[in-house]
């Protein structure tokens, strides 16, 4: 067997001075040509870019860049144009058309939206391990399409629907209107959660696709990086203004199976718009399970966790020879000495003989995998608690605003349309990034970015707790003024005097927040996340929102059950009136205050990956 040892980068001369017993491991770094190559396959390019049939391609000048991300940029455009248009309308759709209570209606729509972000998580996997991001994009596409099509449907033939003559708002309020058949909402759930699932697949696999059309070698490279995300979220944000403006007006003219068919007509043209731009595409090849190499690491390290690395029997760290990684479509990565005991994996001794199972000894590479991803868990974990706040507003604001006067002047804005204030505001923050807050921020920081991926989602925690604070204040404020002018039981007519444009600060603040926070993350997971896992980094984000909507649904109902009083009533009544918002709004905002003050502590030790150098690669193999 030949052997190499490589020298480590972190450590003059190989070792350590501080402990015989405690060697910097990178000293016992060992390649070996006697081993089996990752899944059957050879080695690969690191990240080269190939074609839709998996060849490399020639001129990388004539696909990708800026031209192949404006075909992704619509599709995800549709996308968020159809989640936010379901979110925003289909609460109101159970109650107002299936007549289910607000808070069955509220909670599934939560659980909903939920699932659909959690679920990401098998998107990413399916990208990275088996179909690569373009093809897990366009089969999810159109499964999303199908699900669009099925809600259509269902909001438009009335076989589908309960009956809804002698069905008035009182009625409604009292629960007399005729309820909708299990078979119905079985209809219902079924198309929803399609189409939910169908946005699982897209949402981890979109922006990494698009950030994959950009030439890793190029000296713009971070700064296209990072100009891309921010026109990724503002195709988002364009998506979800779109949402709350026509599709809203769209329902209230001509109903809902009108509303729900437009946002199946704006999937269907940009599922015509992505599949067009396929010669443009630059692809990734997936690199095997993911799922399969983390088993691989956790039970090899559990096999050798009674090995010592002072063992005689120890040879070194092990890893496939030459420059290449074994997995597909992915570069190798050096090692790094946090999470000592998954080196076990990777410890080769010398009873492992020439030809080692995957399940008894891992590459260093598929181990520094591993931590990675460990590594990366606490900072999407710490936006969780946006999501929730997030997902909150969808429902505890639009409640306020039914209280409140929409006019502007003659002009009647109707309260589903409220939502669209946090889009103006990201639109806004978006478009003033580049010529205001980056130029400010790079005097302070001397970050030519402006700040760092985990300064943006610093800054869009810090904004979120200001925002739910404000939102406590005026909901104290909405409330004492409705008791003190006879509304407390007419929870359902506006108040006159008192606008609604009070909620547009907490609106606009939520909405710099999300743009501060949400695309740091997505950046910071893309860039961090190992090449083989791009897609199930992105998914990190997507799984945060998606407990985030579970979290809302869990502190709702422990709230409910633990301020309800001998009267029925609890904070978050149906009576908006009676109820005491603004109480949530200050959990809120004390919950927010303690996970920032875990972001802050998590983000200081967080330790971003290691780049491989040139100095590295020409290094000579003693």
């Amino acid at each position: 067997m030949v052997v190499s040892e490589i020298k480590s980068p972190l450590t003059p001369g190989g070792c350590s001075s501080s402990s015989v017993h405690r060697k910097e491991l990178s000293v016992f770094f060992l390649e070996s040509d006697n081993r089996r190559l990752a899944l059957g396959r050879g080695y690969t390019g690191g990240t080269t870019p190939v074609n839709i049939h998996g060849k490399p391609i020639a001129n990388l000048s004539k696909t990708g860049g800026w031209i192949a991300a404006l075909f992704i940029f619509g599709n995800e455009m549709a996308e968020r144009m159809a989640y936010f248009g379901l979110s925003v309308n289909m609460v109101a759709f159970m109650f107002y058309v299936m007549h289910r209570p607000f808070e069955s209606s509220s909670n599934a729509v939560n659980n909903f939206l939920g699932i659909s972000q959690a679920s990401s998580v098998l998107g990413g996997f399916l990208a990275d391990a088996y179909l690569g991001r373009y093809w897990t994009i366009a089969i999810f596409t159109t499964m999303y399409l199908l699900g669009l099509i099925g809600i259509t449907l269902g909001a438009s033939l009335k076989m589908f629907v309960p009956d809804q003559s002698n069905c008035d708002q009182l009625s409604l309020l009292l629960g007399n209107c005729q309820p909708a058949k299990s078979w119905q909402m079985l209809y219902l759930y079924t198309v929803l959660y399609i189409t939910g699932f169908g946005a699982a697949g897209i949402r981890p696999c979109v922006s990494s696709f698009g950030a994959d059309q950009f030439d890793e070698k190029s000296k713009e490279y971070k700064t296209h990086l990072d100009r891309f995300f921010n026109f990724f979220y503002l195709s988002v944000t364009l998506g979800a203004i779109i949402a709350f403006t026509l599709v809203v007006y769209v329902q209230m003219e001509h109903g809902w199976g009108m509303a729900f068919g437009t946002l199946a007509i704006a999937m269907a043209i940009s599922n015509a718009l992505f599949f067009a731009g396929t010669p443009l595409y630059r692809h990734r090849l997936p690199g095997g399970s993911p799922l399969t190499r983390v088993a691989q690491v956790l039970v090899a390290a559990f096999r050798k966790r009674g090995a010592a690395f002072t063992s005689s029997e120890f040879i070194g760290l092990y890893e496939v020879p030459g420059l290449k990684s074994a997995i597909n479509g992915s570069r190798k990565i050096p090692h790094t000495e946090d999470f000592r005991w998954l080196d076990k994996a990777a410890l080769q001794l010398k009873e492992d003989g020439l030809e080692p199972s995957p399940w008894k000894l891992c590459t260093v590479t598929q181990v520094e995998e591993v931590k990675i991803l460990i590594r990366l868990i606490p900072i999407p974990a710490c936006t969780v608690m946006l999501s929730l706040v997030l997902t909150e507003y969808l429902t505890l604001s639009v409640q306020q605003a039914y209280t409140l006067n929409t006019h502007i002047q003659h002009l009647k804005l109707p309260v589903t349309c409220m939502p669209v204030f946090p889009g103006l505001s990201i639109f806004l923050i978006l478009s003033l990034y580049y010529s205001v807050f980056v130029p400010i921020t790079r005097r302070i920081t001397g970050n030519p970015h402006g700040a760092s991926q985990l300064q943006r989602v610093g800054i869009g925690l810090a904004v979120s707790i200001i925002s739910v604070a404000w939102a406590g204040l005026f909901e104290n404020y909405r409330r004492h003024y409705a008791i003190q002018h006879g509304f407390e039981f007419n929870f359902l007519t506006q108040m006159p005097d008192l606008t609604a444009y009070w909620l547009l600060i907490q609106y606009c603040l939520i909405g710099i927040a999300e743009v501060f926070c949400i695309v740091g993350l997505l950046e910071f997971l893309y860039e961090e996340a190992p090449d083989a896992m791009k897609s199930i980094g992105s998914a990190y984000a997507a799984l945060a929102g998606g407990l985030g909507c579970f979290a809302a649904t869990i502190l709702n109902n422990i709230v409910k059950a633990a301020t309800r009083n001998s009267d029925g009533n609890s904070w978050l009544s149906q009576n908006i009136n009676t109820g005491r918002f603004d109480c949530l709004y200050w959990l809120l905002t004390l919950l927010s205050l303690l996970n920032f003050c875990v972001f802050l502590w998590s983000a200081h030790r967080y330790k971003y990956r290691a780049v491989e150098t040139e100095e590295d690669k020409s290094r000579t193999y003693l």
